[in-house]
Parts: structure tokens; C-alpha cells; sequence
């Protein structure tokens, strides 16, 4: 099997957060009374814009210069992530955060999605924060998960 320059750097994001582990907050859902750092809680805002369809949300989290990477999309800007996927929002009932970790201005997130048709979906999220905004976003999904918009 020929490995990309994609899987390349997604298997980079996961070794280098995997030996970050021990200096990154990683929590599938907040404990109790436990301080969410800033940067958590803006990636967890952007789930909560998706499964809200809440699009002011997001444009008080995405920063100036934002670009969406995903298998199927190559650093798109905002207002084309805004046509291209925004409208899955309508498409997704739930999201389940399953793991969170964040190491400075970077997190790395794995969560299980709802259609609103009932299917699963499961992606990994790698996310590079700006100045308490997300800079850069780059979604993984493989071909047959049953994305929203995969008409699987």
C-alpha cells in the first residue's frame, strides 16, 4: 500500500501527540470541576456550532485565514468550507467527543457523529490554534464511514 504525504503527516500528528500525551489534557468529556483550558474549549465550540447548526458560533471561533483540509478538500478558505460543509450541519444529530488532546495551540480529536438518519461516522480531527482562534483545521475520514455527505 502506498502511503500519501496526507497519511504521512497524520501519522506525524499522532506520534508526536502520542509523546505528548504526558503533558496534554486529554479528556473524552470534562470532569466535574475541572478548569477547561481556552484552547479546549474552543475546539469542543466547534462540535457544539456543528451539532447546533450554529454558524455565528463558528465564526467567533474560526480565525482570519482559516483553512479546512480534509482527504477530499486541499486547505480550502472559510467561506468555501461554508458552502462545501456547513451544510452537513442539518445532516448531523450528535457528536461524541471520545478523546481530546490539546498541547499549546494544537489538538488532536477522535469523536463519533450521528446522521440524523441514524448512521455512525467516526473521524479524527487535528487542529492548529491562533491566537485563542482555530487557525487551521484538517478533518480524516476514510471512504465508506458514512459521512453525512458521502451518500452512503
Amino acid at each position: 500500500m502506498k502511503m500519501t504525504i496526507r497519511d504521512s503527516l497524520l501519522l506525524f500528528v499522532c506520534c508526536i501527540l502520542a509523546g505528548q500525551v504526558g503533558f496534554a489534557q486529554a479528556a473524552p468529556d470534562p470532569a466535574p470541576g475541572r478548569p477547561m483550558a481556552p484552547n479546549e474549549q474552543i475546539v469542543r465550540a466547534y462540535y457544539t456550532a456543528f451539532e447546533k447548526k450554529d454558524w455565528d458560533l463558528m465564526t467567533h471561533i474560526l480565525a482570519d485565514g482559516f483553512t479546512f483540509s480534509s482527504p477530499v478538500d486541499d486547505h480550502i478558505s472559510m467561506t468555501r468550507f461554508r458552502e462545501r460543509c456547513w451544510p452537513n450541519a442539518y445532516k448531523i444529530k450528535r457528536i461524541d467527543l471520545v478523546k481530546v488532546f490539546v498541547n499549546a495551540d494544537n489538538a488532536f480529536v477522535i469523536y463519533n457523529g450521528w446522521t440524523t438518519d441514524g448512521k455512525l461516522f467516526r473521524n479524527s480531527d487535528y487542529f492548529v490554534l491562533k491566537d485563542g482562534k482555530i487557525g487551521s483545521y484538517e478533518c480524516f475520514f476514510g471512504r465508506g464511514i458514512n459521512y453525512p455527505n458521502s451518500g452512503k
